[in-house]
């Protein structure tokens, strides 16, 4: 491991109060901004979480009244989708090492950054207010027409939080996209760009063609139950099922807001840790387009069991086994990497073998869901339930967690401490698995989701997944500890602690405040670990 950089002025050690980091335009410190605010969300995510497992360990629903549960699952889901998964790795990974990566000072648009944020909060404080006041009981789905005309929640209240949200992601993708096409470095042509970088193009696309479509969607809720409008409510005119396209197709394509870039974590740290480049490094960044392109052409998978015709969903379910595709191409070319690669064991590559694991398992049942006997037979079960987890939870948090690893050097300047961060590593895994996987089996045995009581032959696997729930949040709690441990206690780190590629790690310990001293040139290609 190499020396300590000698002290100098860093984005964290560039003016010191509240203001400057309230005010800051740094693309770093705004990063730090949606780690501290993803990270609160999560916690509370998780509690609602807590609260839903503990009610499932008995057959009864004798902890809580059907209602409350309602309301638990509803803001469990809320908080963890609009709030967690669709910006934790763009927002705090991406908004980090985006300019870094491309050799750049800042984003494109340094205030739109900061506004970005501000909304997110914004957005979150109004679903806050939803909750203290009664919480909502629909589902995160909100589907119609009860969201619009039945339920005596506050519909209303969430879905401006979430119409405020969807703007945050939208000004992120912008900022993306136009820093990824403008604000390269010389030589950095785009096939020399990381992997990660493809992956928040990818994604950034996805934030700009397809949240419009979930935030007017969630307006019109709105506005037929405030103004009685016929548009979802049969009674009124309306058409439930329209309701149902238009949420879908945005919240697919949603789903790889929330994997695309923790697969592209997910090429950073397979090279890193193998000292190999990406096999076929240009069929993974196009399987990112791809994945993109063709994720807004499948939302019909979602509605098997709603009045499309036979046809329809014939035709969704080809393209959703079409879009497994390059899905696959990432995962056999890191396999294919890894393959006689010189592999190192430190905490991110453990989190690699994990993503890897869960990402084939939620990929592998999602096979199950495109196929519409299976979908008919499991639709609205714990089946769904552990499919969506294993992908989009599983997989997300996975990288998330390896990335943090992997870059909290160069984010904080700081080492944690190894052993722990590679037995949090195998918890986390250890604990989704008992925690998701008998809900495969119970769903297949035809537990519905969303019922706080169930028949007692079913209590053993939620015995064993509520059991799994506690080890993962034991799991869960160790990085939280350790990583807040190393900012004060921790050694400093060098410039490139893991001896890794990419121009981020051309910079100090944290990075100085405008990243680079000297504009940097880039003259190889991507991963050149041979050099």
């Amino acid at each position: 491991m190499e020396t300590a950089p000698t002290p100098h002025t860093n984005y964290l050690t560039d003016g010191y109060g509240l203001k400057s980091w309230l005010l800051t335009k740094d693309h770093k410190r705004i990063a730090i901004l949606y780690l501290i605010s993803v990270s609160a969300f999560f916690a509370l995510g998780a509690v609602f979480a807590g609260l839903i497992r503990l009610e499932l360990l008995t057959p009864a629903g004798d902890l809580v009244e059907s209602d409350v549960y309602n309301k638990a699952f509803t803001m469990h889901g809320v908080i963890m989708v609009f709030f967690f998964l669709i910006p934790a790795v763009p927002a705090v990974l991406g908004n980090f090492l985006v300019p870094l990566q491309i050799g750049a000072r800042d984003l494109a648009f340094p205030r739109i950054n900061l506004l970005s944020w501000y909304v997110y909060t914004f957005g979150g404080i109004f679903t806050l207010v939803a909750l203290v006041m009664g919480g909502v009981d629909t589902g995160w789905t909100f589907y119609t027409p009860y969201s619009s005309a039945f339920s005596n929640s506050n519909v209303a209240l969430v879905v401006v939080g979430i119409f405020i949200n969807g703007f945050s992601s939208i000004l992120t993708g912008l900022n993306f996209i136009v820093t990824i096409h403008k604000m390269r470095a010389p030589g950095l042509t785009w096939f020399r760009l990381p992997l990660f970088i493809w992956a928040h193009y990818a994604t950034a696309l996805i934030m700009v063609l397809g949240t419009p479509v979930i935030a007017i969607t969630l307006v019109m809720v709105g506005a037929e139950r405030l103004l009685g409008l016929g548009i979802f409510d049969p009674k009124l005119g309306g058409d439930p099922v329209l309701f149902q396209h238009l949420f879908w197709f945005y919240s697919h394509p949603a789903v790889y807001i929330m994997i695309l870039p923790a697969m592209g974590v997910m090429s950073e740290l397979v090279a890193a840790f193998s000292r190999k480049a990406i096999f076929g490094y240009q069929f993974v960044a196009y399987s990112s387009l791809g994945i993109a392109a063709v994720g807004f052409l499948v939302w019909g998978h979602h509605m098997f069991v709603s009045s499309q015709s036979v046809y329809a969903a014939m035709a969704f379910s080809f393209l959703t086994y079409l879009v497994a595709i390059p899905s696959a191409v990432k995962v056999f070319n890191w396999t294919a990497t890894l393959y006689k690669g010189s592999i190192s064991f430190e905490a991110p590559m453990i989190y690699v073998f994990g993503f890897i694991g869960l990402f084939l398992i939620g990929g592998l049942t999602g096979l199950f869901l495109a196929a519409l006997a299976v979908d008919v037979h499991v639709t609205d079960t714990y089946f769904v339930v552990a499919h969506f987890h294993y992908i989009m939870v599983g997989g997300t948090i996975m990288m998330y967690l390896g990335g943090i690893h992997y870059w909290w050097p160069k984010i904080f300047g700081k080492l944690y401490h190894e052993g722990m961060a590679k037995v949090a590593a195998v918890v986390i895994f250890v604990g989704f698995n008992l925690t998701f996987f008998p809900q495969f089996i119970v769903g297949y045995l035809g537990m519905p989701r969303r019922y706080h009581a169930y028949p007692p032959e079913f209590q053993l696997w939620n015995v064993l997944s509520s059991a799994g729930a506690g080890l993962l949040a034991i799991g869960y709690a160790l990085p939280i500890t350790y990583l807040l441990w190393s900012l004060i206690k921790g050694k400093p780190a060098p410039p490139n602690p893991w001896g890794a590629k990419g121009l981020e790690w051309q910079t100090s310990s944290p990075p100085p405040t405008h990243n680079f001293e000297t504009m940097p040139v880039v003259d190889e290609p991507p991963y050149n670990y041979a050099k």
